[in-house]
């Protein structure tokens, strides 16, 4: 079986990378406007100048006709249409320029007088321009199995997506998104005489913006930075392999903010299944951005981690990374969590005082008896001993496997339980962990630590020994569950009602303020139901725990 190993994974791996999360096309966007903005626009596009600063002179005279007849009538929606556009091409010429406009003015010269550019930059270290990338969204075409549907506010502006490059953005901040950002921004620019000060607006930070002596809402796309990501990235790949060799990826376990940190905004912290990556969060998190209630009182967090691995250890890391992110953000909301699949399993030990009731299951003396070394002693206590976490405020489970799931005892769960094996490094003392372990159920000896599909057996010890632990009072939770429109019982009696991977009977818990079960899959986290659901729920937390008004 061994030798065969090998060629398993790499078929597993041929097979499931080639799922398409996003792809991207460049386009040439196109323009048409009878309006003298609108004009002057076709003209620029039809004949572009070779040279930079004279098309730059252009576009901002088209931005400046649109900006003075919006001052006439800041209802001209034609106007705001022609002004977002020539926007958006001068941000374009001067990221295909490697122009500094932030350093030092640009002269541009236009039909009736030269136009002095400037841009307007924060003075926080991590949001220097010169460590990004700055591209107009409307230039990318995006397609693929999480970027379905694009979702836009319609406002003043000219959407952008930031990319960075050179400099590492976690070395100024440990909880970055990561050593790559795609993030949206907007971009406008104000017109005073011949000076024209640009600069960048974040949409998750700011609904409106001021031009011209009126208020608009400002413009945004919130699909364009995730998707580019997933294009560019490209983690499909990297999640499988993160399954099948955790040991790998233990770096790469992360918990990290998708945004600025507001320490106004409730945080919501997205915790991925087996086999996946925070990328398929992608879906939700852009619908639900797409809500300005969502928008104006929560932050998008997440956590990623190589799914190969027991999810007991995992969690006991989750801990230990809230307690980090905590010291560095002390002032933070309690943070609402969203866990999907075994992300869901992971969740529910943060709402849950497990005293020395898991440990007693596995093992016969108390962890400061055990001939353990320091290190190992540490990684098993914080594995079977915890406490709820008094950080979080409520959590959403969507398709989880409380209880396991018959697939991992399955001819292909065992395929892949073998293909994962004993994941490398999980504790220094392996052969004492497992020599000092009681019998399991059939009376077997543990001969290697159980993986991540070893924990989804509804035998496993662990699985079925938490599942009598009691919820946490006090903290509110609920269940989104897909159906795939077959039905079935909701007890262990077949035919049984089941996501496709995980049955009712382990995704239900007891006391649940609300449960919800939608015509779906495996994946309700990208359901238009499920995330409609999710945004329900948000909010309802809302009515308790609303951030004051600023």
């Amino acid at each position: 079986m061994k030798s065969a190993i090998p060629l398993v994974l790499g078929l597993v791996l041929a097979t499931l990378a080639c799922k398409n999360y996003s792809t991207v096309t460049h386009v040439q966007p196109a323009y048409r406007s009878k309006t003298p903005a609108g004009q002057i626009l076709a003209t620029s596009l039809k004949q572009p100048s070779t040279q930079y600063l004279v098309q730059m002179g252009h576009f901002l005279d088209a931005a400046s006709a649109a900006g003075s007849a919006l001052q006439q009538n800041p209802n001209d929606t034609q106007a705001r249409l022609d002004y977002n556009f020539a926007v958006a091409r001068i941000f374009g010429l001067i990221d295909d320029a490697g122009l500094e406009p932030w350093k030092a003015s640009l002269h541009c010269p236009g039909a009736r007088q030269v136009w002095n550019l400037s841009l307007k930059r924060s003075p926080q270290p991590q949001r220097n321009p010169s460590n990004y990338k700055i591209e107009p969204a409307d230039i990318y075409h995006f397609e693929g199995s999480l970027v379905d549907r694009r979702i836009v506010k319609d406002g003043l502006g000219a959407p952008l997506v930031v990319m960075s490059k050179g400099a590492n953005p976690k070395l100024l901040d440990p909880f970055a998104q990561g050593k790559h950002i795609y993030y949206g921004m907007t971009g406008v620019i104000d017109f005073s005489g011949t000076q024209c000060v640009a600069q960048f607006i974040d949409p998750l930070a700011s609904e409106t913006v001021p031009f011209a002596g009126h208020t608009y809402l400002l413009a945004a796309d919130f699909s364009a930075p995730l998707a580019l990501a997933l294009a560019d990235l490209k983690p499909r790949k990297t999640e499988i392999e993160g399954m099948f060799k955790p040991e790998e990826f233990q770096t790469k376990i992360r918990l990290a903010r998708l945004q600025p940190y507001d320490p106004n905004k409730i945080p919501i912290l997205c915790i991925h299944g087996l086999g996946d990556s925070q990328a398929t969060w992608a879906p939700l998190i852009q619908s639900l951005r797409g809500d300005p209630v969502i928008r104006k009182n929560f932050q998008f967090w997440f956590f990623s981690y190589p799914t190969g691995y027991p999810y007991p250890l995992t969690a006991a890391v989750l801990r230990r990374r809230m307690d980090a992110i905590t010291a560095y953000y002390p002032q933070h909301k309690k943070v609402v969590v969203i866990g999907h699949s075994m992300g869901g399993m992971i969740s529910r030990t943060l709402i849950t005082d497990s005293r020395m009731t898991l440990w007693n299951a596995i093992y016969d003396r108390p962890p400061a008896k055990m001939p353990f070394s320091v290190e190992t002693r540490q990684v098993m206590s914080e594995s079977l001993i915890f406490k709820h976490r008094s950080d979080v405020s409520r959590v959403i489970f969507m398709s989880p496997s409380h209880r396991g799931a018959d697939m991992a005892t399955s001819f292909w769960g065992r395929i892949g339980s073998i293909i994962i094996g004993d994941p490398k490094d999980v504790v220094p003392d392996e052969a004492k962990v497992l020599a000092m372990a009681k019998p399991n159920s059939t009376g077997e000896q543990l001969t290697r630590m159980p993986n991540s599909i070893d924990m989804l057996d509804p035998k496993n010890r662990f699985v079925t020994t938490l599942a009598g632990i009691r919820l946490t009072p006090g903290i509110p939770f609920h269940t989104i569950l897909g159906d795939r429109g077959k039905g079935g019982n909701l007890n262990h009696v077949p035919p049984v009602s089941t996501d496709g991977l995980v049955p009712y009977w382990s995704s239900h818990l007891d006391g649940a303020k609300s449960e919800l079960i939608i015509p779906c899959n495996h994946w309700t986290n990208q359901h238009p139901l499920g995330i409609a659901e999710v945004d329900r729920i948000l909010h309802e937390h809302l009515k308790k725990f609303a951030p004051p008004a600023s």
